[in-house]
């Protein structure tokens, strides 16, 4: 029967193999993100394999990661990708403790998946099997002399001055490729996330002045603390796309293919599109994945050119009647080819937002921006290719994963403040948010009070039907709880939808309510 030091013996091997191992995973990492760096970017093993992740994760997955964690569901899930890739490494560690190559051989796996998800890439180069491959190989060797080391330490144990030497080799060489590695990951996320060559050149863009620019009348913006401003900043607007990094494409270089069932191909640079002649639009954009009440809409100034202007080069032919759009990462969206041509809708091909050439993160250098339709069928970002097609013989990326081909955007009101989560004061104050129905423009809001009448709320004076617009009303708070409702009926007379649904397969509905404490 063992004793217990050779168990303590046993689990302190295992855990300083499971050490040796995730220093491993780490070199593993970091030697792919720094080769990834020079010669491939966008071909690291946590972005490949996250892109996979992406593609396949299951719908109601997708909706919880971004009803939990917003904007940051892709730092979410990349470090519980770099987590569970650093536990996987343990477990490599152990195993060649156990039995040499066992855990090279659980590398070798990880690595041949990693060059499968890089080089399947929708923007894959030819050197996208590099930076894998060259974390499997400098990995590998990692593990292989540190757990040699462990060996060397274990098999001197009984021997005092030996084993200190070897213990010692152990723990130096350990110490120095974890705190390499560490390094290494810091700097190459801080390289490609840090100010690029891209970044430089849209600092140093100048789009031409719009022919027409957004009038906005006097009384659009209502003077109330604590209600969404008219128009969103960018640095505020919401993000949700599918893109782990964020494509780095130059106007130079960029080019825009429209083909598909048209009587002619047409392929226009960046300055060809720009020569077409920008104007200026307010748009609210919405997100399908937007509960009720949430904060996955905005508002902004676009700059672009009409799509329809672009479609009418190629000619779409008879029987057509949905344009898929691509963009550069992979993702595609399906849109009525009606919605794109109807010189009443201003459907976009946008280069810029508020004031400024478009935000890397926000589709720069060109975008899709379609008011009415859910972002997933019409907000196509580092647009590419316009593809005119049929929804019998097409799909965008979401529609296969149980969303509608068609969406869109339903009637919705929001209330701003006062916020479930602070304290209000008793006495006057006032309640107040936004709606919006995009296309019809909004007729009325109507606010509750702990169940009581419905009361119209102030409306501020709409830019146009496809941007939402402000509602406040005055209240005087009383000392206790109280719940708060909110309603908004649309120009054509039809009222919001009261039962509240998921946003699958098209989007919530239902109207808000929300608690507030006073006193």
């Amino acid at each position: 029967m063992p004793s217990k030091r050779t168990n303590r013996a046993r689990w302190a091997a295992i855990a300083w193999a499971a050490l040796a191992g995730a220093v491993s995973g780490a070199v593993f990492l970091a030697a792919s993100e720094l080769v990834a760096l020079v010669a491939a970017p966008g071909a690291s093993p946590l972005l490949a394999v996250g892109s996979v992740v992406v593609d396949t994760v299951p719908r109601w997955a997708k909706e919880f990661a971004i009803a939990l964690f917003g904007s940051n569901d892709k730092l979410f899930l990349l470090s519980t990708l770099a987590a569970g890739a650093l536990v996987a490494a343990a477990a490599a560690g152990v195993l060649e403790l156990w039995r040499r190559w066992t855990g090279v051989a659980l590398f070798a796996v990880a690595g041949a998946a990693a060059v499968a998800a890089a080089t399947t890439r929708a923007a894959a180069g030819g050197l996208a099997f590099l930076p894998p491959l060259a974390g499997f190989v400098v990995g590998s060797v990692v593990l292989g002399i540190l757990v040699g080391l462990l060996r060397r330490w274990r098999g001197t144990v009984d021997a005092a001055p030996a084993a200190a030497v070897d213990r010692r080799r152990f723990l130096v060489l350990t110490s120095i490729a974890g705190l390499a590695a560490v390094a290494a990951l810091a700097g190459a996320r801080i390289a490609s996330a840090g100010p690029s060559s891209i970044a430089a050149i849209r600092a140093r863009l100048r789009l031409p002045s719009p022919g027409s620019r957004v009038a906005v009348p006097a009384g659009a913006e209502l003077p109330v603390r604590g209600i969404s401003p008219l128009f969103t900043p960018n640095a505020d607007f919401y993000r949700v796309d599918t893109a782990l990094s964020v494509p780095a494409v130059d106007p130079a270089s960029w080019r825009l293919v429209v083909d598909g069932l048209v009587e002619k191909r047409v392929e226009l640079t960046f300055d060809e599109l720009l020569g077409m002649g920008l104007d200026e639009y307010a748009i609210t954009l919405t997100c399908v994945s937007n509960e009720v009440g949430g904060d996955l809409v905005g508002t902004a100034r676009w700059l672009g050119v009409p799509v329809r202007d672009v479609l009418a080069l190629a000619r779409p032919r008879r029987g057509a009647d949905m344009v898929l759009s691509r963009s550069i990462d992979g993702f595609s969206a399906g849109t009525p080819l009606s919605a794109l041509t109807d010189a009443r809708r201003a459907a976009i091909l946008a280069v810029g937002m508020n004031g400024e050439p478009l935000p890397l993160e926000h589709g720069f250098p060109v975008r899709m921006v379609v008011p009415g339709l859910y972002g997933y069928v019409s907000a196509t970002k580092w647009l590419t290719r316009l593809k005119v097609t049929t929804f019998a013989g097409d799909q965008g990326y979401w529609t296969p994963r149980g969303y509608s081909a068609k969406a869109p955007i339903k009637l919705s009101s929001r209330i701003d403040t006062p916020r479930v989560d602070r304290s209000l004061a008793p006495g006057p104050t006032v309640i107040a948010g936004v709606a919006w129905a995009q296309g019809v423009g909004i007729h009325r809001v109507e606010v509750q009070i702990d169940g009581g009448a419905w009361q119209d709320a102030k409306l501020s004076t709409p830019v146009s039907a496809d941007t939402w617009v402000q509602w406040s009303l005055p209240w005087d708070a009383t000392a206790g709880g109280h719940t708060l409702s909110v309603r908004a009926t649309d120009r054509d007379g039809r009222l919001q939808e009261q039962r509240r649904t998921p946003i699958a397969p098209d989007g919530s509905t239902g109207w808000q309510q929300t608690f507030v404490r006073v006193g």
